[in-house]
């Protein structure tokens, strides 16, 4: 049963070696996702399952201690999933994120860049690597009908089961967004805030998938997860981010019992 759940967003200029000199200019998204982290962290779940879109490779399940990697974006940061070193701590790297734990040998990365933003968030928010963690990456194209299915399958792994959901809204905001500017990009993303904030599962699941695609909204189906995980799970929401830097919706909320 779901008794948790975080969502986030998963831009690679979430962590600061990424986005280097513009990195002040995401301090309140961080410290707003990190409190949602240590929200779940102090639910006590008996396990947490990371949720991120990916593209066809990183598509499916992704073990705890999977590993991810930004050096695609030119830094050399890698990270784990909540991966237990000989010691019991995180093997994704020190608390300052400098690249993987010297106890851990090297393993080719596997984690989509979703998920390996996820990684860096139970990093950075202390997570305990001794509470079980996956990962799963979920195909944008995966329609609302099974994204909802999974999420119950997701909900009765355990008896008490957490989510971190990464995801953006639309990247249509603004003239200078990634995907120019949309007049139905706002109107999307202030349903999808509200819908967070009141923990309304019915109401993600009913977001329009061929909107979502046009609008460049890549959380969409990590979150129609979250809604079919949450049914009956009677949580109440908490909306600690709302915004659109970049052009891009920005979410960070919490569902907590």
């Amino acid at each position: 049963m779901l008794i948790a759940a975080a969502v986030c967003p998963c831009p690679p200029l979430l962590v600061p070696e990424v986005a280097a000199g513009a990195a002040p200019e995401l301090d309140g998204l961080r410290a707003a996702c990190s409190e949602a982290v240590r929200a779940l962290a102090a639910a006590r779940p008996d396990c947490l399952i990371v949720v991120g879109p990916a593209d066809r490779a990183g598509r499916g399940k992704h073990a705890q201690g999977a590993a991810g990697s930004f050096r695609g974006f030119g830094v050399e940061l890698d990270v784990r999933l909540a991966a237990p070193t000989a010691e019991g701590t995180s093997g994704g790297g020190d608390a300052a994120g400098r690249g993987p734990s010297p106890e851990l040998p090297p393993s080719p990365p596997t984690l989509p860049t979703s998920l390996a933003v996820g990684a860096w968030l139970l990093e950075h928010a202390g997570w305990d690597p001794a509470v079980p963690v996956e990962g799963l990456g979920v195909g944008e194209p995966l329609a609302a009908e099974r994204c909802i299915e999974v999420g119950r399958e997701l909900a009765g792994r355990a008896e008490r089961v957490a989510l971190l959901v990464m995801g953006d809204g639309t990247a249509c905001r603004t003239l200078k967004a990634p995907g120019y500017l949309d007049e139905r990009a706002a109107p999307f993303d202030a349903e999808v805030a509200r819908a967070l904030a009141a923990a309304d599962t019915g109401a993600l699941a009913a977001l329009d998938e061929e909107l979502a695609y046009e609008l460049k909204a890549a959380g969409r189906a990590p979150m129609q997860v979250l809604a079919g995980a949450g049914e009956g799970a009677r949580l109440k929401g908490e909306l600690r981010y709302d915004e659109a830097p970049y052009g891009v919706g920005y979410f960070v909320a919490s569902w907590l019992s």
